[in-house]
């Protein structure tokens, strides 16, 4: 029979193995628990993209319509043209020649020539300036009175008149150095030529009231050069072109956004003529440049008016407006479909019915033009025989989907939406089987869809509003947006970007005062 210490040894050793066995369970159970709900170690993430979105230069043509009066040059050159064109009074020996008759195959001479004393003067009309589209057209009537005096030294003399209108067709232009010129084409008509009937004949004074027209004709193509070259076209290009340097905010938010022009070459396109005023076309190129921030970018440093030079050929206003979907703001669209999706159930192939909880969803722009989206998530067969087999899983995968948007269409889809790397993965991981699903994957892409036509109206409604009327000093300056085009959908770090190309036109006035 055992004594008391070797009983107090048995009963010692009886107490450690309940220990162990039972720490033994413990662990054992823990071992399982983990088993059964095991966290699936982190993937390697597609590579973020973090650029912003870029925007090539536009060239735009800046018009700087210059106002010339007609009223004005058509008051200098009255100013500047005598009333009285010119006189005369002079006395000629042969008014009217002698007459000859035929005896014996000669022509003798029976009566001499008549002399007589030629007076009158030449004076104008109102000068009158016309015009419509590119056609400038100067009228100056002139009146002619002439009496031939003393005819024969004892006859009285007979008076008579003459008109004529005097023609200028003008074309403006400006020099390399912006002075204004006048190329003039001058013609004129007599309406009843110079001359008097006498003693049944006619005394013409037709080639010495053309050489005193001559005269006139070269005053009065002087006179429109004169006053032409008044008109101070410079300076008001000048100050038009200072204007030019700019930058116009085109969206104050989501996103805000700015355009920037610089000029860099100016010409005369043209001018036309309506109603009493002479409108040049100044075209001035320009660099356009959009930017997304919300600082302006720096306001480029303003040139002196350069010598002209001939104007291109396009001459429309183009730029870019940004219309951007931010990723953070796809990412709770995503989340809440997945998440409607698993409350109807989902059902995997060789798994069979799964209870998946969908935790969060993270979405950026990766390499390709591609967009990245991870879902976080815990997934958990329901029947319990296939649940010991595959146990539970929770983690994180990731998929990428290539944006795709046809020309001119607002709604943007994702296609070729895969996990990233799914070459490398095991095929019996359940978060695997689950993202990779048909339902999952169309659910995720469904819900991917962009309809940008709502961002796309406010932005350009937006930027039509900026561009409208901008008043700096005494200068306006006015743009319109005529059309807009875009093409495919650009994954940036910023966000979705659909590059939208704005073409209009833009005008800078002088302010009415």
């Amino acid at each position: 029979m055992p004594g008391r210490g070797q009983k107090d040894m048995q009963r010692g050793k009886a107490v450690r193995r309940t220990i162990f066995f039972g720490l033994a369970a413990v662990s054992g159970a823990l071992i399982a628990l983990s088993a059964g709900c095991k966290r699936e170690p982190e993937r390697p993430a597609p590579p973020r993209v973090t650029s912003a979105p870029q925007f090539p230069r536009q060239h735009s043509t800046l018009i700087v319509p210059v106002e010339i009066s007609l009223d004005e040059i058509q008051r200098g050159i009255e100013r500047r043209t005598p009333r009285r064109l010119w006189s005369i009074d002079r006395h000629f020996d042969k008014c009217i020649s002698g007459q000859r008759v035929k005896v014996f195959g000669r022509r003798l001479k029976v009566t001499p020539d008549i002399g007589c004393r030629i007076v009158g003067e030449v004076t104008r009309g109102a000068v009158k300036i016309t015009g419509a589209g590119q056609r400038i057209t100067i009228t100056l009537p002139v009146q002619a009175v002439v009496a031939a005096r003393k005819v024969g030294g004892v006859l009285k003399g007979e008076t008579a008149t003459a008109s004529a209108i005097v023609r200028a067709d003008v074309r403006l232009g400006v020099d390399r150095n912006w002075q204004p010129d006048a190329k003039v084409r001058i013609s004129y008509d007599w309406i009843e030529p110079p001359g008097i009937d006498f003693l049944g004949q006619r005394i013409r004074f037709v080639q010495r009231a053309d050489r005193e027209l001559e005269d006139v004709i070269a005053g009065l193509e002087r006179s429109l050069r004169a006053e032409v070259a008044r008109v101070r076209i410079r300076p008001q290009v000048a100050d038009a072109w200072k204007q030019g340097f700019a930058v116009i905010q085109l969206n104050r938010d989501k996103p805000p956004a700015w355009m920037r022009v610089t000029p860099g070459g100016i010409g005369l396109a043209g001018y036309s003529v309506a109603g009493r005023k002479v409108t040049l076309t100044v075209a001035a190129q320009a660099l356009t440049e959009t930017f997304i921030g919300s600082a302006p970018p720096k306001t480029p440093t303003p040139v002196a008016l350069p010598p002209q030079i001939a104007p291109g050929g396009d001459r429309g206003l183009r730029f870019f407006i940004p219309v951007l979907a931010d990723h953070a703001q796809l990412e709770p669209v995503v989340l809440r479909a997945l998440r409607k999706l698993a409350a109807r159930g989902i059902s995997l192939k060789g798994v069979g019915h799964v209870d998946a909880d969908f935790e969060k969803v993270t979405i950026y722009a990766t390499s390709d033009n591609r967009l990245a989206v991870g879902v976080e998530a815990r997934v958990e067969p329901v029947d319990a025989k296939i649940g010991v087999r595959w146990g539970k899983a929770r983690g994180r995968v990731w998929l990428t989907g290539l944006p795709v948007n046809a020309a001119d269409s607002q709604i943007v889809h994702i296609r070729d939406l895969d996990i990233y790397g799914r070459a490398d993965l095991p095929v019996a991981d359940l978060l695997i089987r689950l993202m990779a699903s048909d339902d999952v994957r169309s659910q995720i892409a469904t819900s991917l869809t962009q309809d940008f036509s709502r961002d796309y109206n406010k932005v350009i409604t937006a930027a039509r509003r900026a561009i409208a009327s901008r008043q700096v000093g005494d200068f306006r300056l006015t743009a319109t947006i005529d059309a807009v085009h875009h093409d495919g959908v650009q994954v940036t770090g910023a966000g979705l970007f659909l590059p939208v190309t704005g073409s209009g036109k833009v005008r800078i006035v002088r302010a009415r005062r």
